[in-house]
């Protein structure tokens, strides 16, 4: 890959005001330090909900803007909004893919359109949780219909009836899901190819939040060891979600695969991120470096899709 010119104003945008803002905290120091460490020139921005500060932490106007926030107001078409408003040039998905792949229920039923597994399930509010609507035998899995890195997600296990676990207002939204058993895979798309497949070991009944960000927590096998037709399969069915929603950039989707089924029947599609993680540990720039694409490299091949567009 080739370097990108040196002399491009670059803002990294980061923070934000979601529950993930301490990932994209982290996720965005490290992209601006690789950037400065390429000679590039950077101006890190925390995001508020103060539009005028942005406004101002955004005159001079640069050439691209990084965005490495990650939950509501960074991946779900908000920021993605107001960049298309300054028109200012900017990193991964626009509007309707954010939208969309932050919207858990939406996302499942274009995968499914577009030939991928899906998982039962039903869309439900609190409300409705708590009054005993979910007609899903457990195993079954609770998460918010949009929030991103496995924030407030739940497994309920039969006999199990513990709903305190379902936080929010009454007219808060949850997927319920029913639970897959087997195998965590995840595979990362960069433009028009999958990178390859993760496997995901960790100790607890699923990868959430802690074990998605702290070093030690979770174990990846890269690549998967897993036949070649799953390989096949969630690579294609990556890409075809990608395709499906109009990503642009990077992405990342996970899967369970249930290795009882036969074929690729037990390849159940989970979720897309159009706003994967740049931490340590985080997958995507862990399977790009597997493939021989440096962060540093991964990170100005973002900033160049981005310019690309213009």
């Amino acid at each position: 890959m080739k370097s990108m010119p040196q002399n491009k104003d670059i803002v990294v945008l980061l923070g934000g005001w979601s529950a993930e803002r301490e990932v994209s905290l982290v996720s965005g120091k490290a992209i601006a330090d690789a950037l400065e460490a390429r000679g590039h020139k950077v101006r890190r921005v925390d995001v508020t909900r103060d539009l005028g500060k942005l406004l101002a932490d955004l005159t001079p106007k640069p050439d691209v803007a990084f965005n490495a926030l990650h939950g509501q107001g960074g991946e779900d078409g908000v920021i993605q909004g107001v960049l298309e408003m300054l028109d200012l040039p900017y990193t991964h998905s626009g509007i309707a893919a954010s939208a969309i792949a932050m919207k858990k229920p939406d996302s499942k039923r274009i995968a499914a359109a577009a030939g991928l597994n899906v998982a039962a399930a039903q869309v439900l509010t609190k409300a409705e949780i708590m009054a005993g609507e979910i007609t899903l035998e457990a195993p079954y899995v609770i998460k918010p219909a949009a929030e991103g890195s496995s924030v407030g997600v739940s497994i309920i296990k039969p006999g199990q009836n513990d709903l305190k676990l379902v936080h929010g207002d009454d007219d808060t939204m949850y997927l319920v899901e029913k639970f897959i058993p087997g195998h965590e895979l995840t595979v990362g798309v960069m433009g028009d190819r999958a990178l390859t497949v993760t496997e995901i070991f960790h100790e607890e009944g699923f990868f959430d939040y802690l074990a998605k960000y702290t070093a030690g927590k979770a174990t990846h096998v890269i690549p998967a060891q897993i036949p070649k037709e799953i390989e096949t399969a969630a690579m294609e069915h990556a890409l075809a979600i990608h395709r499906a929603l109009d990503c642009r950039g990077i992405s990342r989707t996970d899967f369970r695969w249930d290795d009882t089924k036969p074929g690729t029947e037990g390849l159940i599609f989970l979720e897309i991120n159009t706003q994967p993680g740049f931490t340590p540990v985080s997958l995507v720039p862990e399977q790009a470096d597997h493939i021989g694409i440096p962060f540093g490299e991964l990170c100005e091949w973002i900033l160049e899709d981005a310019l690309c567009r213009v």
